[in-house]
């Protein structure tokens, strides 16, 4: 069972841990730095932080297991733009947007998400980046648009537990992109979304769409599930095919995040706000909605979450899960935090003025 947890915000990183009675924080890293990003990699124990330090740029730190020493790594950057290049995007990382851990076949490997679109690959433990070109060279990243930044990203990665090579990253706004040879090509997989968004006669175009946030299962690795701009997908055959989630969620459809049950694919979460234009939960009451049947019904829980007056949003990665489907983590951007130990049932805050909290992971 999970007992540490990790929580990334505007002005540093936080730990929480487990005690008999309740969830309490502990100890905090780059306080003041805005911390895009968190990964605890499993396989030996390393914990990275990405830190977005505006005029500095972003930068990337690493601490080694048993370690309380932090050690500043490289951070992925793009290689020099040609000269002749018609790429109206800068090549420059704005942010690091999602980090994942390579499979445990390939020990050092990381895969980290940008602004503005671009994805790496580290093959020792981040001490060295490249630029996936497969990637960034399909001719469909011209449609490419941002989603909530004025640049594309991608913020979600999910390496395939039966295959390492094989790797589904979601873009904002451009779809859904898999690799089944580390990334040396790359196929479109937003087949069946829907952006509502666009004219009518492109909202059907694979490489037009928003998803907030796309999620693995680990047990069942051909179910994926979405949260999408203007609804929740989701997949059962690796993305090939992704199906509209009707009827409606409970409370509303629109939000940024999912998690997955890692050996329940039918089992997921979400964190509903009211629409896009008006980014709040839905009658000022947060709710996390869960469904154990692939999507077919929904409950909306509540319980030790504020009822009223509550403006808490909760981000692309401001939800995780533990290892044994149990405990949940959430972060707002009001500064929330919240844990449940029963699947989402009953939550109890750990703090309710963290800094805006922008990702959550479980050591």
């Amino acid at each position: 069972m999970s007992d540490r947890a990790y929580i990334a915000t505007r002005k540093g990183l936080f730990e929480a841990y487990r005690t008999h009675e309740a969830w309490l924080l502990d100890q905090q890293h780059f306080l003041g730095d805005p911390v895009s990003m968190v990964l605890p990699d499993r396989r030996d124990g390393t914990l990275y932080a990405a830190l977005n330090l505006g005029h500095f740029g972003a930068k990337l730190h690493r601490r080694d297991a048993g370690s309380n020493d932090w050690v500043e790594v490289a951070a992925p950057a793009f290689p020099e733009k040609p000269a002749d290049s018609g790429d109206p995007v800068e090549w420059k990382v704005r942010q690091i947007w999602s980090l994942a851990a390579g499979g445990p076949d390939q020990p050092g490997v990381l895969w980290a998400g940008t602004l503005p679109g671009g994805l790496f690959r580290s093959d020792d433990r981040g001490d060295s980046w490249r630029l996936v070109e497969g990637l960034w060279n399909v001719p469909e990243r011209a449609q490419w648009m941002g989603g909530g930044y004025d640049v594309p990203g991608i913020h979600s990665i999910c390496v395939d537990p039966r295959d390492s090579n094989a790797v589904l990253v979601g873009v904002s706004c451009g779809g859904a992109w898999l690799t089944g040879d580390g990334g040396a090509s790359w196929t479109l997989r937003a087949r069946g979304m829907v952006a509502s968004y666009m004219p009518p006669e492109l909202q059907t175009s694979e490489a037009v769409q928003d998803p907030h946030r796309i999620v693995r299962c680990a047990g069942e690795p051909d179910k994926l599930w979405c949260q999408h701009h203007n609804g929740i997908w989701r997949s059962v055959d690796n993305g090939a095919l992704w199906t509209e989630v009707k009827p409606a969620a409970p409370v509303s459809n629109f939000g940024f995040v999912t998690a997955v049950h890692p050996r329940d694919g039918e089992t997921a979460w979400f964190v509903p706000a009211e629409a896009d234009s008006k980014r709040i939960p839905p009658h000022a009451s947060l709710a996390v909605t869960r469904t154990t049947d692939g999507g077919a019904h929904f409950t909306a829980w509540r319980g030790g979450l504020p009822h009223a007056q509550c403006y808490d949003l909760v981000y692309r990665h401001g939800l995780a899960v533990s290892d044994d489907g149990q405990i949940l983590l959430m972060g707002s951007t009001t500064g929330g935090a919240w844990v449940s130990e029963d699947g989402g049932g009953q939550w109890q805050a750990i703090s309710t003025h963290l800094p805006p909290i922008y990702a959550v992971a479980f050591a």
